[in-house]
């Protein structure tokens, strides 16, 4: 048996349910109608991001729900230029995400920046010329 490669929900620990369903919201994400009082669903390109309690998630995988530092975790989302990099990352700021990095060129050959969203979940949105984008959006990986 083999882990089937891929990733089906994506779910952030909250501190503010309402807030964060607010966030992306202003992101030009829509609220699932299987979203319920205590969770949000975001149907995505492939995959489905889910909003839950910080303090119910962390009850939920077993583990001490303390926050601060960083929690190991970005998300990415790859884009056709750095010109669209700037114009996601700036859009995201002005629905309220945080800029923790400007978008530049970096050392692996592409271009990127981080936002963070309101509980300081990291986002990179990066142009990658290695790895380009089929005709729906998603990375193409080599095999």
């Amino acid at each position: 048996m083999t882990l089937e490669r891929r990733i089906s929900i994506v779910t952030l620990g909250v501190e503010d349910l309402g807030r964060s369903t607010t966030f992306y919201e202003r992101l030009g994400w829509v609220r699932s109608p299987a979203s319920q009082e205590a969770i949000t669903f975001i149907k995505l390109k492939g995959t489905v991001l889910a909003l839950f309690s910080r303090e119910a998630l962390a009850a939920d995988a077993g583990v001490p729900a303390g926050a601060g530092g960083f929690s190991g975790v970005t998300l990415a989302q790859n884009v056709e230029s750095p010109a669209e990099v700037d114009r996601v990352v700036d859009f995201a700021v002005s629905c309220g995400a945080s800029l923790v990095k400007s978008p530049r060129k970096v050392f692996w050959g592409g271009y990127s920046g981080y936002f963070a969203d309101p509980d300081g979940h990291l986002w990179e949105v990066a142009h990658n010329p290695f790895f380009p984008l089929d005709e729906e959006g998603h990375l193409v990986l080599p095999d």
